[in-house]
């Protein structure tokens, strides 16, 4: 694969990240100025009920729906920036990420949450991009990504405070359960060809009974600058 052939790839996949997540964004506001009309029937209809079966469904509704235009305002920000992040590598495993933070989320919700309460919201989700995000380079071993989180967990930090008890009307569950989901969808999603790009490395022949040495230049440092360099950014 040439050089410009893989900055090719990952502008294509960045472009592609980039409406799918404006999609998804405009998706969840169309359904709360639906969901508005109706007197926000569709989170009584739709919204998760703790232990009851018949409602078990709705972890896959749920986070598209909010509360209020505040509710929707609040999340809509991290959800494109985290999603975004989280798809540019790929956008089919960006979707089975999404799938398997909403069940992780809801199923948090689901089992543990106060009998008699009602979740939605897509904060569950947030926190499972977040959590994604922070620790894939480790999983794919790639340098950039692994930056990439670095900066993301430091400014952000502040994120895991509503992931643990004590925040009035907000469900940590919830968030605490689409961060486990982030984290284990980084892992089971991980590239499992090792990370980065295989480079084949050739080497001159030396004197007779000397083996060869291979060439000097690969390892993680050597990636990142040939990525930036692809993308036009060295």
């Amino acid at each position: 694969m040439t050089g410009s052939q893989s900055a090719e790839e990952l502008l294509a996949e960045a472009r592609k990240a980039f409406f799918v997540m404006f999609g998804f964004v405009a998706l969840v506001w169309a359904l709360q100025l639906a969901n508005w009309a109706d007197g926000y029937g569709m989170d009584r209809s739709f919204g998760i009920v703790p232990m009851e079966p018949a409602r078990l469904p709705d972890v896959f509704v749920a986070p598209f729906l909010h509360l209020n235009w505040q509710h929707l305002e609040a999340n809509s920000g991290p959800l494109f920036v985290f999603g975004f992040l989280a798809a540019h590598r790929g956008v089919y495993r960006f979707l089975a990420l999404t799938v398997l933070v909403a069940v992780c989320s809801g199923l948090a919700v689901w089992f543990f949450q106060g009998s008699g309460s009602l979740t939605v919201g897509a904060s569950g989700l947030v926190f499972g991009y977040f959590g994604y995000v922070v620790v894939r380079g480790l999983f794919d071993r790639r340098l950039l990504d692994i930056l990439i989180g670095v900066v993301m967990a430091a400014s952000f930090a502040y994120l895991l405070t509503v992931a643990v008890p004590g925040t009035p009307g907000v469900s940590w569950l919830a968030h605490l359960g689409g961060l486990v989901g982030g984290v284990l969808g980084a892992w089971l999603l991980r590239d499992r060809s090792g990370g980065g790009r295989k480079r084949a490395v050739e080497s001159e022949p030396g004197p007779a009974g000397v083996p060869a040495l291979p060439e000097q230049g690969g390892g993680p440092r050597a990636d990142l600058h040939k990525e930036l360099g692809d993308l036009g950014l060295l």
